[in-house]
């Protein structure tokens, strides 16, 4: 295995995120630059264990993925497409005006290829990410890290490694999807085109997409629609099932993937970052998978997680938590000792695993295995322990909403309020209010639900009132409830959905949409 060369934290200080290690900097808050970050939508070659491929990528100016920003620096990019293809990138969890959330509205369409746009606003600090919202470009690794610093963290003087976790596939994103849907990869593609209209979205009814694409010649067509939605075991060929008390079964990973990965590599080939005998460190850990969820395994290490989706939490001490797709976690580390200390992503349901290894000077790195032990379900045992720092000031809500969660796998559709998007009615909104939204999932698979352009605080979880953590992405777990709050302080058209891509693109998603936005 080759190894780096020995990197200690001091030199680590005042460096940008490479090779997904970054730096901490002692320095204070420096002016905004003069000139705004380039960042490059494009192509690269990717080998996954021993074969290349053509992926796309989100490169800064130095080469390396994403972007990251000093305390007090704006969100001042200009984002440059030569990806070859349209698209569109949304800043996940941050909290921009609507027309620079990237989302593909009729007044904020994808952008051609040799073209770029410009962005300008105030960055919230913590770990975020981005990602194309663009067809199923996410898929095919249009995303990258984005580290807003703040202050404090910065005071602390630990050693910065970003950990971005991916699901890979040798087979294209449209194909991924026909396979799900029982239809033809033209049919798939025209399914995210449908998805995507520029027509206004609001109207109630409607096939869901699934079925509205489905070609009636394919072999899985007739028993796909004659299948109900609710409550079906999966096809084997889809993903796996796993029993629940009382013999329901839950499902999980829907696609099969012939790999998973940590900043890019399997553990054929893992990322070794050099660490400092008795270092200490933050990992920045970012599930940037489309359709897989994962526990985070520190093996011999304790660690404490102090924030979760950028927000800071009150820290809770383990060796294993879970994350749910697009989540984040912050999490702190003292080294013991010099040694090897490998950081693994285990797929829940799964044997299969991925991750990095933390390595002192001079000491041995042992081979790992791709598949260890098999994972349990992804689940909100984290969630009940975690409180906010800064949580919301309590008051009374002002707008209480409850929406359905539903899908099955054949046909493969899932929506929101018995609907499919686009054909799902606005929750509408009036700037200035408490709003409370009470998730619930009828469904058979666990949903990470995303929030555009606000932070919400976790306040309920099957029926028990919670003060917890504040997120941008909150998992509703089979047959459960999840209660979030947030104030309605930015005003805009927001998306409101599953962050499994395949579910999004087959329904599950609705607008929250402000009074007085023109439409």
């Amino acid at each position: 295995m080759v190894m780096s060369p020995v990197i200690s934290r001091r030199t680590f200080l005042g460096t940008a995120l490479a090779a997904s290690v970054v730096a901490a900097r002692t320095s204070t808050a420096r002016a905004a630059p003069a000139r705004a970050k380039r960042l490059v939508a494009n192509t690269r070659t990717l080998d996954v264990n021993g074969r290349t491929t053509r992926v796309f990528g989100l490169l800064a100016s130095d080469g390396q993925p994403g972007i990251s920003l000093d305390p007090g620096e704006r969100f001042a990019v200009d984002l440059v497409n030569n990806s070859g293809a349209r698209t569109l990138v949304h800043w996940h969890g941050q909290l921009p005006p609507w027309k620079q959330d990237g989302f593909h509205w009729p007044q904020t369409p994808p952008f051609a290829n040799g073209t770029s746009q410009s962005y300008d606003f105030a960055p919230i600090a913590g770990t975020y990410w981005m990602h194309s919202h663009h067809e199923l470009q996410e898929q095919s690794l249009m995303t990258a890290p984005l580290i807003v610093r703040d202050a404090a963290a910065l005071r602390d003087d630990r050693q910065e490694v970003v950990l971005m976790l991916h699901d890979f596939s040798f087979r294209s994103p449209d194909e991924l999807l026909a396979s799900l849907t029982g239809t033809s990869a033209q049919a798939a593609q025209a399914m995210t085109r449908m998805h995507e209209a520029d027509g206004a979205p609001g109207r109630t009814g409607g096939a869901p997409p699934a079925m509205a694409a489905m070609d009636m010649s394919h072999p899985m067509a007739g028993m796909a629609a004659a299948k109900p939605m609710r409550g079906m075991a999966m096809p084997a060929r889809h993903a796996s099932a796993m029993a629940m008390p009382g013999g329901m079964h839950m499902d999980l990973n829907d696609v099969k993937y012939d790999a998973f990965l940590a900043n890019d590599r399997t553990l054929a080939d893992p990322e070794i970052v050099r660490v400092e005998r008795k270092g200490r460190l933050r990992l920045r850990i970012i599930n940037g998978a489309s359709a897989s969820q994962f526990w985070i395994d520190l093996g011999a290490l304790t660690g404490h997680v102090v924030a979760v989706d950028g927000h800071p939490v009150h820290p809770i001490a383990d060796e294993s938590f879970p994350l749910a797709m697009a989540q984040r976690l912050d999490i702190l580390l003292d080294l013991p000792r010099e040694g090897a200390f490998p950081i693994l992503a285990r797929l829940e349901g799964s044997p299969q695993r991925t991750g990095i290894v933390l390595v002192t000077a001079k000491a041995p790195v042992a081979r790992l295995a791709e598949q260890g032990q098999a994972a349990p379900p992804v689940d909100n045992s984290l969630e009940t322990r975690l409180s906010a720092v800064t949580p919301l000031q309590p008051r009374p809500a002002d707008l209480t909403q409850t929406i359905t969660l539903a899908g099955g796998m054949m046909p493969y559709a899932w929506s929101m309020n018995g609907a499919y998007w686009p054909h799902v009615a606005p929750l509408m909104l009036t700037k200035g209010q408490r709003v409370e939204i009470e998730l619930v999932n009828q469904s058979m698979m666990a949903h990470p639900i995303h929030l555009h352009g606000h932070a919400f605080q976790v306040v309920g979880l099957n029926g028990r009132p919670l003060q917890g953590a504040m997120r941008d992405t909150v998992l509703v777990p089979i047959m459960g409830r999840v209660r979030i709050a947030f104030d309605a302080v930015n005003p805009g058209r927001w998306a409101f959905h599953c962050h499994n891509l395949y579910h999004m693109q087959t329904g599950m998603m609705m607008e929250f949409r402000y009074h007085g936005i023109d439409v």
